[in-house]
């Protein structure tokens, strides 16, 4: 049976990772970092570390993170701490080990020199204490206890953190900032996670990854993977979905399997990858001779088991009857990532998971539930969950998200199962409608959302998100592994302080908060439209005129990036050069390339329309096109060509002009066109329509009455979409009210005329997780009775040809749904709006109204009252 971490005790959780820097409060805190003199333990005095003490026994594990632990310091103060494998104290040091597997750490406990009552028996729990008098003639120490191995890696890395080493200090270039002088306050704290296993899925990685491996390290191999296993273990994750395009961990590099399990790290294979075997193999003649033959359980069951046996086999090869830590992927999808079969095939699938378990069970000589397994309900995977299959209870269900950050599915029964369950997330996707890899469009905000509202419900065991290439996807791969080690943790404020956090982290407290605004501007505009759906054509262009031409609505999408480029050179100005390859990778060459990339659609939409019009102004944008075009490469090789050529080839992917779902061969700019004009210099001006008279329009966060109930609360969330902010009822994961109930948001609008008023309330995109038929809010104006409205995006991952899944398919596309109400026979003036909570995951952004005027009834026209009353009493 598992350690379970669902009863464990609510820990002190002062290390989250990005959340917390070296600031002068923790200096207050027992057991933090400070970087002046408190009378703390001296980590590091005038240059001077501590040495550290590690069992000789210890997990390889364990040994690994004191080596690190020793470089960290270095980089810190300058000198390497000395690593020593005493069985005895005789001067202070750090003591880092595993609770009953370090001589030293235990005789302290036996002493009552250590209180380890908090973290025995707790899944990847740590301890950080500096103890008294830990030995004769020894005034102090550093412990770094963990319940298991990786609690002691976990501990050692969040000092690490504190004295100011960021988790991307190779990944993102991140300079560490030089200390003399680094001390550690009195006292112990504890911390541990809240979801069970917390990891990335690299994908989708050729050509960018894959060619840049192949660059830096020969391979997608061990030397890259003991970098990527670093960060994934210094962000506190602890599992992996290796690479897998073409590629096979465990065979591409006989130091691989050894290498993670020597690291601490957890591997698993992805959805469609079983029995820890990579797709790629099936088709190695190494491993199959025949080629393996179909991919078929019904006509190919006997080569097929051989395969998965041989898996699990290699899994069991570590020695002494242990196993190299795995999670091992149950059930079975097609050939190349497809569907099994056409119908829903569940006895089928039930027989394969059944005979699977018995393959584990005769392997590894133990029941099959003490071998950790998960089975992934992706895509068309779900509709065996939602008919019934029935899953032993051991293994973790993991729901996924539509692949665009949309979660389809949670728990809704049996929320209690032993294997528990978890959710596959995306922040990188190939598939309709479209591919996007390029790129970082992530807003954390609805990251924030839709995994609060899995944890809400249950999904407390795994958490892992597809992220492509890892680069340039940094910031949100921070802030998802920072969240699922301590989901509670996060709340609204921590969420809204997390970029200026990271920036500081990563760039010091001078421009955190400037660099922090433009990280939240740049993902809330970024996730409005995956750049790889952009093209000419995507916004309105506007209208031609002259003098000035007038602007539509993709004059807006290009002035505010326009704006945020300049604001980012501001920045850049200011920026150390120490700390500029860090800037450029996290911040200029994001924002530089999407403005870009959007200023050139914008002019070869001008372009065109000006073309068709005969219009010499064409020229004009016919120039910034080409220019756009170059530019984009030029950010390309720059970010290529960056400290020395570090991360040559890492950008590759194709990203302009797609026409179908899938990737273009190459970069090619848009068709412009000349207009032959005597004139080569000319001035182009825009003036900007303004709202129609009959519009008008409400932010969400603009309301002006909430009316809560105990239990939940209208809550304004800042880069929650593409509004003012997001607003939502936290806490998420309760159950529907009624319109009775009167949890709802009052608005007050004002009708210009008698009339008609058509309502769109603008909504970001999200899906029914509990399968209901569908989302529902309620809506009235005035004392009018209340209207339900509901939408039901379907979500199924395959081509748009139902109606619900275009609508799904736009949702997405556009990251915005839309609902309309009608309301009749509106007085002119002032009116109350009321939006009701019905369900949750609802996020409301904007409401748009706009008003037809009609003929008053006569019965109510000032004019036939007065000629009522001029028949009753006759007129002068």
């Amino acid at each position: 049976m598992r350690a379970s971490i669902k009863s464990a005790p609510v820990l002190c959780a002062l290390f989250s990772t990005a959340l917390f820097s070296s600031v002068t409060w923790a200096c207050e805190q027992p057991a933090s970092v400070c970087f002046q003199n408190n009378e703390g333990l001296p980590l590091i005095k005038d240059g001077q570390p501590l040495p550290i003490i590690v069992s000789p026994s210890a997990d390889p594990a364990v040994k690994r993170v004191a080596d690190a632990f020793s470089l960290d310091i270095q980089r810190v103060g300058g000198t390497r701490a000395d690593i020593s494998q005493a069985q005895s104290l005789s001067q202070p040091a750090v003591i880092i080990g595993v609770l009953g597997e370090d001589t030293v750490i235990d005789e302290l406990v036996q002493k009552g020199k250590l209180d380890v009552s908090h973290i025995k028996g707790q899944w990847e729990a740590y301890q950080i204490a500096v103890v008294k008098d830990p030995a004769p003639g020894v005034a102090q120490a550093l412990v770094v206890v963990g319940a298991d191995r990786r609690g002691a890696i976990f501990g050692t890395f969040a000092i690490s953190e504190q004295i100011g080493v960021s988790p991307w200090y190779w990944f993102a270039d991140v300079p560490t900032e030089q200390k003399n002088n680094v001390y550690i306050t009195a006292g112990s704290m504890q911390d541990q996670p809240k979801v069970r296993y917390r990891g990335i899925f690299i994908n989708d990685e050729d050509p960018a990854l894959k060619g840049w491996a192949q660059k830096k390290f020969g391979g997608v191999n061990a030397d890259m993977y003991e970098r990527m296993f670093d960060l994934i273990l210094r962000l506190k994750g602890n599992y992996i979905w290796p690479a897998m395009w073409g590629k096979a961990f465990h065979l591409d590099d006989p130091k691989n399997t050894a290498l993670a399990d020597n690291m601490g790290m957890v591997m698993g294979t992805s959805h469609h990858e079983p029995m820890t075997r990579a797709h790629a193999e099936w088709h190695r003649k190494s491993e199959n001779p025949a080629g393996g033959g179909p991919w078929n359980y019904e006509t190919n069951r006997e080569n097929i088991q051989k395969f998965w046996r041989g898996g699990i086999e290699r899994m069991m090869s570590k020695g002494n009857g242990k196993p190299y830590e795995s999670l091992v992927t149950v059930g079975m999808r097609g050939d190349g990532d497809e569907p099994m079969s056409e119908d829903t095939a569940t006895e089928l699938l039930e027989k394969v998971v059944e005979d699977q378990r018995a393959i584990i069970a005769d392997v590894t000589g133990k029941p099959a539930a003490e071998t950790p397994q998960v089975w992934a309900l992706y895509k068309e995977v779900q509709d065996y969950y939602d008919k019934g299959m029935t899953v032993p209870d051991d293994v973790t269900l993991l729901f996924a998200d539509d692949n665009w950050g949309l979660v389809r599915r949670l728990p809704t029964k049996n929320v209690d199962r032993e294997g528990g369950f978890g959710v596959y997330y995306h922040f990188d996707y190939v598939g309709v409608p479209r591919n996007y890899k390029w790129t970082n469009t992530v807003q954390i905000g609805k990251v924030w959302q839709q995994m609060d509202l899995s944890y809400a419900r249950g999904a407390k065991d795994l958490w892992v998100v597809n992220v492509g290439d890892l680069k340039p996807i940094e910031f949100p791969i921070d802030f998802f592994l920072t969240m699922a080690w301590d989901p509670e943790n996060m709340d609204t404020q921590a969420l809204q302080e997390y970029a200026n956090n990271f920036a500081k982290q990563s760039f010091g407290t001078g421009l955190a908060n400037e660099i922090g605004d433009l990280l939240q501007r740049y993902g809330t505009f970024a996730a409005m439209r995956k750049p790889e759906l952009l093209n000419q054509h995507t916004f309105s262009v506007g209208e031609i005129s002259a003098p000035k031409l007038k602007a539509g609505e993709f004059y807006q999408h290009y002035v505010k990036w326009q704006k945020l480029e300049a604001d980012m050179q501001k920045v850049k100005a200011k920026t150390e050069p120490e700390h500029y390859p860090a800037f450029f990778q996290l911040v200029e060459w994001p924002i530089a390339s999407m403005s870009n990339l959007y200023e050139m659609y914008f002019a070869a939409a001008w372009n065109q329309k000006l073309v068709d019009a005969g219009d010499a102004r064409a020229n004009y944008f016919k120039k910034i096109v080409e220019k756009n075009f170059a530019r984009d490469k030029a950010l390309t090789d720059k970010y290529h060509s960056i400290n020395d050529g570090k991360w040559d080839g890492m950008i590759n992917q194709v990203h302009m002009n797609y026409v179908t779902w899938n990737d273009p061969d190459q970069q090619t700019m848009p068709t412009v066109s000349a207009i032959h004009s005597a004139k080569n210099d000319i001035d182009v001006a825009f003036e900007e329509s303004p709202l129609p008279p009959n519009t008008q329009i409400i932010q969400a966060a603009d309301y002006i009455k909430a009316s809560d109930n105990d239990e939940m609360e209208w809550t304004k969330v800042e880069h929650l979409g593409q509004a003012k902010a997001g607003v939502v009822i936290l806490p998420q994961g309760n159950g529907p009210t009624s319109i009775d109930d009167n949890v709802s948001l009052t608005y007050e609008l004002t009708q210009p005329y008698y009339g008609d008023a058509t309502f769109t309330i603008e909504l970001s995109p999200t899906l029914d997780t509990y399968a209901r038929g569908g989302i529902r809010i309620a809506v009235a104006i005035d004392d009018r009775p209340a209207e339900t409205l509901s939408f039901d995006l379907h979500a199924t991952g395959g081509a748009q040809h139902t109606p619900e899944q275009k609508a799904w398919a736009q949702a997405v596309i556009n990251n915005k749904h839309s609902l309309q109400w009608n309301v009749q026979n509106l007085k002119k003036g002032s009116h109350k709006l009321t939006v009701y909570r019905i369900d949750d995951n609802v996020v409301l952004e904007k409401l748009k109204i706009e008003f037809e005027q009609k003929a008053e009834p006569e019965a109510e026209s000032e004019f036939a009252v007065s000629r009522f009353f001029s028949k009753l009493f006759g007129s002068n």
